[in-house]
């Protein structure tokens, strides 16, 4: 009893970063994890990625960090430079959650810590974690020096879980394989908050939105004008997530501003073919649900668009860029496999062993 007192009073800090939902959403079974290991998980985000923490776990508390500011140009062609703009918020913005991480330790007891890719949660004080699955960060002609500075970034910390299969097949390709001997790495293979289901089909196609602005609302505005001369049924989630829920029937179309894990699974395993960004974290989910999907990967991203174009040579999806997507595009869905989970099953008590130890 004494044993298992002192771990239900560990509190593990938490804290994905906002950039689109899928940092925050590959965390839900992190947290779930941590529960049924009898950690006491703390939140901590902001934006979107908070909400919808929030609505997750209302339960434990949570903490809002300061925002990166991450934001993309219209155009995919001035990603970089945008991005080079921004730097300097982004780095006053990881000086600050250093010193909110180093209040949080000292005022709410906390005693580890897991980074969804936020370079600034950490502590020298408590075990750190990070969480990525880019261990190269492909940007271009500048992929050497992103990936040099992400790795001097990660190591800080005291492990690097990458969220794929160590060998082959695997879902990252070179994103997340690479020999460094910077800091150690476990591969925790993919994660994901959902289970596949056998639901009859009631979506003939689901769009499922999220990643930074003006993208999304881009995509947005361009595949409800599409879809509503679509004759089968669509499922449109924009990925907004508001303080309530909100639903509206827009003829062949059922639109929501966001849905919370347990409908969002349902509505994925009702839902015949998927479209969606090319995001990892979608990737993880889409593979674990063995769905049928379609990739418009955010333009100007490289992450995304390698990973889209490394899905389509497998045969498993097919993926268009943003400009070029028509409905006719989805003609070519039946010449591919579609995704398929290799039912990996992870040791969460091995792997939170780093926090267990005085």
């Amino acid at each position: 009893l004494i044993f298992v007192f002192t771990y239900m009073n560990k509190r593990i800090l938490v804290a994905p970063l906002n950039w689109g939902l899928g940092h925050a959403t590959r965390c839900i079974p992190i947290i779930e994890a941590l529960i049924q290991q009898q950690f006491t998980p703390v939140i901590a985000s902001d934006g979107y990625a908070l909400e919808l923490l929030r609505k997750e776990f209302p339960g434990l508390d949570s903490f809002e960090l300061p925002s990166y500011h991450i934001r993309y140009a219209k155009n995919k062609h001035l990603f970089k430079l945008k991005l080079l703009q921004r730097a300097p918020k982004l780095l006053n913005a990881i000086k600050a959650e250093k010193k909110i991480v180093k209040q949080l330790i000292e005022t709410e007891n906390i005693h580890g810590i897991v980074s969804d890719n936020r370079l600034g949660v950490y502590n020298k004080l408590v075990p750190c974690v990070f969480i990525t699955h880019q261990l190269q960060v492909l940007s271009g002609t500048t992929t050497w020096i992103s990936t040099k500075l992400h790795l001097k970034a990660m190591k800080q910390f005291n492990e690097c879980w990458v969220p794929d299969y160590h060998g082959t097949p695997n879902l990252s390709g070179k994103l997340g394989h690479m020999d460094t001997n910077q800091i150690p790495i476990k591969y925790i293979g993919p994660i994901s908050r959902f289970v596949k289901k056998e639901c009859p089909i009631e979506y003939e196609v689901m769009v499922l939105l999220s990643g930074p602005e003006p993208q999304r609302t881009l995509l947005e505005k361009k595949l409800l004008n599409m879809f509503k001369l679509f004759s089968g049924s669509v499922l449109f989630i924009k990925g907004i997530v508001e303080k309530h829920q909100k639903k509206e029937q827009i003829n062949n179309i059922t639109v929501y501003n966001f849905m919370t894990s347990d409908l969002l699974e349902t509505s994925l395993n009702q839902s015949k073919l998927i479209i969606s960004r090319s995001g990892y974290t979608t990737i993880m989910d889409l593979t674990k649900l063995r769905k049928q999907a379609f990739f418009i990967p955010t333009p100007g991203q490289f992450e995304q668009e390698y990973l889209a174009e490394r899905l389509d040579r497998q045969g498993l999806a097919p993926y268009c860029n943003q400009e070029d997507f028509d409905l006719k595009e989805l003609e070519r869905v039946i010449d591919y496999k579609g995704l398929n989970d290799f039912g990996y099953e992870l040791n969460y008590k091995k792997l939170f062993g780093l926090f267990k130890t005085e």
